[in-house]
C-alpha cells in the first residue's frame, strides 16, 4: 500500500474501483440519495464492459430496484426466458430433469438474457447523466493508506513504462484519488480486495472463498435451431466426478447463442484442463448439433466467486466497503450474481451517503454490513448455504443430489438440514501430486466446433502493449520448475484459458515462460496455482481484453 502524498493529488466525495455492476449502481444510488456528492469510477478497460463477461441469464430484481423504470428507459437486455431446463449429460446422451423436481427456489421468475458488457455501457451513461465521473482506462494500482492504517482512496496505474521499468516518452505518473470512502468493486479475485480483506483480517471467521472459471463462446446458429428466451444449464459429462460445475446455453436476441461452461477450481487432478473440457463439452451430440453450421464470433473466460453465504467477508473496512463479487455473493445453485451485485452496490451507496452527510470520513461503517446482507443478499443465498460445500465433499451426482434435498427442504419447511456443512479448504489446496491421479488426455482440436487455444484468444480482442511490465509476478521464479514442475506437473499451462503459461525445455532444462500478452484477466492463475506463487496486478490502464456482447 502507498503513504500519502506520494503523487499528484485529487479529491472526491466517493471513488469507486470497477465499472461492473456493483460499481455502477453504487454510483447511480449515492447521486440518487445525495446529488450533490462528488463520485468517480475508475474502470481498468479501455471502454466501459470491455472486460465484463457473465453468462447471462439476470434476475431483474436488483435493476427493478435501482431504476424502476429500466424497461422504458431502453436497457439493453434480450428476451426473457421462456423455458427453462435443467440436463444431465452422459457421454453420447442427455437425460432432462423433470420440472416438478427442480427446487422452487432455483427458479427466476421474468428473468432476461442479457450481455452484461452491454448492460453495463448503458448503466455507465445514467450514472454520467446523474454528474458522475467515470474513467475508463484507468486501472486502480494500489491503495492510499492514512496515518492509522484507514484508507484514503486508490493510486492509479503509471502509463507509458517499458518492460523493464523504466519510463518511455509517453510516461504519465499514476495519480491518488483521495475519498471520504473507497468502494471497492473489482469483480472475483480483484488485487485491491485480496489486499484489503489480509490487512483487516474481513474473512476472519469465514469459510475460504470457492471460485469458478467460466468460459464463454457466442455462437450464431441456423435460424431454425435457435428459440429465443431458451434457457438450458447441463450438469455431468464432461466434468461428471472429476469436477464440480457445469454448461449453459442460453438463447439470446438475433440468433445468438451464449455457450459456456462453469469449472469449479476445486478440482483435485492437475492435469485437468478447463479449457479443454469447454472443448469436450461442445463435441456432445446435444451441443454439437445445435452449432453445426454455424460460426464462433467470440471468447472469454473470467472467474467467478462459488462460495455462497459461509464464504463471504466482512464487508466494512477504515475507508470504505467491498462490493459485489469482490465480496462473492454469487447463487451457485441458480448461477446468478449481477441481482445481489447491484443490491450490494445501492445498499453500500445508502450508508456512505448517510455516514458523510453525518460528517464522517475514512472510518468503518459498522452498520453497512447488515444493511447490505439485508437488501435481499440474505434471503437469496442463506437457503442455499449447503449447496457448494455438499458438491465438493460428495462429487457432482451424490452431492448434488443431497444439495437437492436440502433445497426442497428450505423450500418448504425454511429449514436447511445439512446448511451446518463448510468448505474447509481453499482450492488450490485440494490439488493432488501428479503421481496421484490417472493423466487426463485431451483430443486434437477440429477447427469447426473445437479450436487451439491461440485461436480462442484471438477473438477476445485482447490488446497489450508488449513493452509494458509483466503483470503476472512471481514471488519466487523458482518454484514452477524446482517446486510445482516435479510435483504437479505444473499445472498452468492446463489451468490457464488463454495461453499464458507453458513450460519449454531450452539447452536440456525446463523453463517456465510467461506470455502476459495473451492474458484475458480471469484471476485463474492468481487463484489455482498450488504453491501460491503467482500474483496476478493490473497491468497499464486500457490493456486486456476488450469484449463485445459478453
Amino acid at each position: 500500500m502507498t503513504e500519502a502524498n506520494a503523487c499528484e493529488i485529487m479529491e472526491t466525495d466517493v471513488v469507486i474501483v470497477g465499472a461492473g455492476p456493483s460499481g455502477l449502481a453504487a454510483a447511480i444510488a449515492l447521486k440518487q440519495t445525495a446529488p450533490d456528492l462528488s463520485v468517480m469510477v475508475v474502470e481498468k478497460s479501455a471502454e466501459v464492459g470491455g472486460h465484463i463477461l457473465s453468462g447471462a441469464v439476470m434476475d431483474p430484481v436488483g435493476l427493478d430496484g435501482l431504476i424502476p423504470d429500466w424497461r422504458d428507459k431502453g436497457a439493453p437486455v434480450g428476451p426473457e426466458v421462456s423455458e427453462d431446463h435443467f440436463v444431465y449429460l452422459t457421454k453420447t446422451g442427455a437425460i432432462p430433469f423433470p420440472d416438478l423436481l427442480i427446487p422452487p427456489i432455483m427458479r427466476t421468475r421474468g428473468g432476461v438474457i442479457l450481455s452484461l458488457g452491454a448492460l453495463c455501457g448503458w448503466l455507465a451513461g445514467e450514472a454520467e447523466a446523474l454528474g458522475v465521473d467515470v474513467f475508463p482506462g484507468t486501472a486502480a494500482a494500489d491503495l492510499v493508506m492514512g496515518p492509522n492504517g484507514e484508507i484514503l482512496g486508490i493510486v492509479t496505474g503509471d502509463l507509458g513504462v517499458a518492460r523493464d521499468g523504466t519510463p518511455k516518452s509517453t510516461f504519465a505518473a499514476g495519480i491518488e484519488l483521495r475519498a471520504k470512502y473507497t468502494l471497492i468493486g473489482e469483480g472475483a479475485r480483484g488485487s485491491l480486495a485480496k489486499k484489503l480483506i489480509a490487512r483487516f483480517a474481513l474473512a476472519e471467521g469465514r469459510a475460504p472463498q470457492k471460485y469458478g472459471l467460466g468460459i464463454k463462446e457466442i455462437w450464431a446458429i441456423d435460424p431454425q435451431k435457435h428459440k429465443p428466451g431458451k434457457v438450458e444449464h447441463f450438469m455431468g459429462y464432461p466434468l461428471g466426478e472429476a469436477a464440480g460445475g457445469g454448461g449453459f446455453c442460453y438463447h439470446a436476441e438475433d440468433n445468438k447463442v451464449y455457450l459456456g461452461l462453469v469449472t469449479h477450481l476445486d478440482y483435485e487432478n492437475p492435469t485437468l484442463s478447463p479449457y479443454g473440457e469447454f472443448q469436450r463439452f461442445k463435441q456432445h451430440p446435444r451441443i454439437a448439433g445445435l452449432l453445426e453450421g454455424g460460426t464462433v464470433i467470440s471468447y472469454g473466460a473470467r472467474a467467478l466467486t462459488s462460495g455462497g453465504w459461509q464464504s463471504i467477508p466482512k464487508l466494512a473496512f477504515p475507508g470504505g466497503a467491498l462490493i459485489g463479487c469482490a465480496a462473492g455473493f454469487m447463487n451457485v445453485p441458480r448461477l446468478k450474481a449481477i441481482h445481489n451485485a447491484i443490491r450490494s452496490g445501492q445498499a453500500v451507496a445508502k450508508e456512505v451517503a448517510a455516514a458523510i452527510a453525518a460528517g464522517r470520513a475514512n472510518d468503518a461503517i459498522e452498520s453497512l454490513d447488515e444493511t447490505v446482507l439485508s437488501s435481499g443478499i440474505r434471503d437469496d443465498l442463506y437457503p442455499v448455504r449447503a449447496v457448494k460445500p455438499l458438491w465438493t465433499r460428495f462429487g457432482t451426482l451424490l452431492g448434488v443430489g443431497l444439495a437437492g434435498a436440502d433445497m426442497w427442504a428450505s423450500s418448504l419447511t425454511k429449514i436447511s438440514p445439512l446448511g451446518g456443512m463448510v468448505s474447509s479448504k481453499p482450492d488450490f489446496a485440494r490439488t493432488r501430486p501428479i503421481s496421484e491421479v490417472m493423466p487426463i488426455a485431451y483430443p486434437k482440436p477440429d477447427g469447426k466446433l473445437t479450436f487451439l487455444r491461440s485461436e480462442a484468444v484471438y477473438r477476445a480482442n485482447i490488446a497489450h502493449d508488449e513493452d509494458q511490465p509483466v503483470h503476472l509476478k512471481l514471488a519466487d521464479p523458482t518454484i514452477p520448475i524446482r517446486e510445482n514442475l516435479p510435483r504437479y506437473g505444473e499445472p498452468a499451462p492446463l489451468y490457464c484459458p488463454a495461453g499464458v503459461y507453458e513450460v519449454v525445455e531450452d539447452g536440456g532444462e525446463p523453463v517456465f515462460r510467461i506470455h502476459a500478452q495473451n492474458c484475458v484477466h480471469c484471476k485463474t492463475c492468481d487463484i489455482k496455482d498450488p504453491a501460491q506463487n503467482i500474483n496476478w496486478v493490473p497491468p497499464e490502464g486500457g490493456s486486456g481484453p476488450n469484449y463485445s456482447g459478453m
